[in-house]
């Protein structure tokens, strides 16, 4: 069908319902719909449970059919004369909040303006209701389709994704699935990950200066903001000039304290997301690893590991140049790679490291080269593949079709792109994030004071409805 027959209708049509679907996101808002303790009938507890109850009971009340799987999500289905072709997977679960909300508290939505302030309006309720009155559009305004449409929305995206594992056990994928989860343009490629733990043990030879522990990351796909180290026989002179040389290099901050007859170091630099390590973040291991290499260490096993270390990770490479592993293609971008964890204590090192890789990336010049380097350090990497990438083709029907409809409402090319993080299709073979961020706004994702802007969602449902026309009728 062509866009001129009915473009002005569904213009019309979503700004007279801006206000009502305000309402229902605000609704679905004030619902707590963090993970909670599972019960009977209830997988991921009582709020993700009470919001898809809700986001059930609407879609119903507008005529729409609707399934609940097991409270692990629910469906609404768009029928169509035919199969259905096209699933839109949205969620209605939220990450946990803080208690440092100045607009207003998590659950207790405020509008401003054209913006609307709560936990889930941007990620991902606010998204998940425009989905859907996109498919109101489309049937209330009479626009017959060939094929159905389904809304799948999940309460498990934000810890594991569990939800679509229930899910996709009893349905299969559809022919085309998109997910305003993420970003326009459009998301087609999810770069390869490699997170690896790597081990040495180490005899406690504690020649003076030594070092003695370290402490420093939690979780393999953040980069540590902070990293404690303890030594013994360091004079304060020679602190403060390594100290010095740190801070001028990294742009970390150095202190320390004594402890009896230790020395306690602490490195704070700034946290970060792994799979975009060179994003303003400053990694507080690489910092005291480069801290270490100007101290005048006695020549220990340790020291030797941890001088090899700084030389295969050393700040601020944050694509795997100096473990000759930089990849990059035209399509994907850049490899990049970061030093989360480390831990040092009894003699024992264990370590890990987060690597976002290209599609060019293989086994052979990824992992076992990685492997072959630590190797040479007197470390060991554990074992296991990469976890592959996420690619739709750029130029498949699919993506064409969405890209023109960003294009004629946000009036500008769209171009996919590739991340180095992971969204909710990733799993799916046929998936793309399309929506709902756009490129200049911080709408404080998982963050407090979350917002969302209406006239972006009102946009998102005219170009969802677009492409629901245009896929299926």
């Amino acid at each position: 069908m062509d866009h001129s027959e009915y473009a002005d209708r569904l213009d019309a049509w979503a700004e007279a319902h801006r206000q009502e679907m305000t309402d229902n996101i605000s609704a679905l808002v004030r619902i707590d719909s963090t993970k909670g303790e599972a019960k009977d009938g209830k997988p991921f507890g009582e709020g993700p449970a009470a919001a898809l109850a809700a986001m059930a009971q609407l879609a119903e009340s507008k005529g729409f059919q609707v399934h609940n799987y097991d409270n692990y999500c629910i469906t609404a289905d768009l029928a169509g004369d035919g199969e259905k072709s096209l699933d839109i997977l949205a969620h209605l679960d939220v990450v946990p909040v803080s208690k440092d909300w100045k607009k207003t508290q998590p659950f207790e939505p405020i509008q401003e303006d054209h913006y609307l302030y709560g936990r889930g309006t941007a990620d991902d309720k606010g998204p998940a209701v425009a989905a859907f009155y996109a498919m109101r559009a489309v049937s209330e305004l009479g626009i017959g389709l060939r094929h159905g449409v389904r809304l799948i929305l999940g309460a498990d995206e934000e810890c594991g994704s569990s939800d679509l594992e229930h899910y996709y056990g009893i349905e299969k994928e559809a022919e085309y699935t998109f997910s305003p989860d993420a970003n326009f343009p459009l998301i087609n490629i999810e770069k390869a990950r490699l997170a690896k733990k790597f081990t040495a043990d180490l005899p406690e030879d504690y020649h003076t200066p030594c070092i003695l522990e370290i402490e420093a990351g939690s979780k393999a796909n953040v980069v540590p903001g902070t990293a404690d180290a303890a030594f013994r026989g360091l004079t304060k002179e020679q602190l403060e000039q390594a100290a010095g040389e740190t801070e001028r290099k990294t742009k970390a901050t150095v202190t320390w304290e004594l402890e009896g007859d230790r020395e306690i170091v602490h490195v704070k630099g700034q946290t970060g997301h792994a799979a975009m390590p060179d994003n303003g973040s400053v990694n507080a291991l690489t910092a005291l690893l480069f801290f270490i290499s100007r101290l005048p260490l006695a020549g220990t096993k340790t020291t030797h590991a941890l001088l090899g270390l700084a030389e295969l990770f050393p700040f601020g490479d944050c694509h795997g140049k100096a473990l000759g592993v930089f990849l990059s293609d035209e399509e994907s971008g850049e490899l990049t790679l970061s030093l989360d964890i480390l831990k040092l204590q009894n003699g024992k090192l264990t370590a890990e490291f987060d690597c976002r890789a290209p599609l060019c990336a293989t086994e052979e010049n990824l992992t076992e080269k990685i492997r072959a380097m630590l190797r040479q350090k007197g470390f060991e990497m554990e074992d296991g593949p990469m976890t592959p990438a996420h690619y739709v083709p750029a130029d498949s029907p699919f993506v064409t079709t969405l890209l023109q409809s960003y294009e004629r409402y946000f009036g500008k090319p769209g171009r996919p792109m590739a991340i180095g993080g992971g969204t909710y299709v990733h799993g799916l073979k046929r998936g793309v994030a399309f929506g709902c961020e756009v490129e200049g706004v911080d709408n404080r994702m998982h963050g407090d004071d979350e917002f969302v802007d209406i006239d972006v969602l009102v946009k998102s449902v005219k170009i969802f409805a677009d492409t629901i026309i245009q896929l299926c009728s």
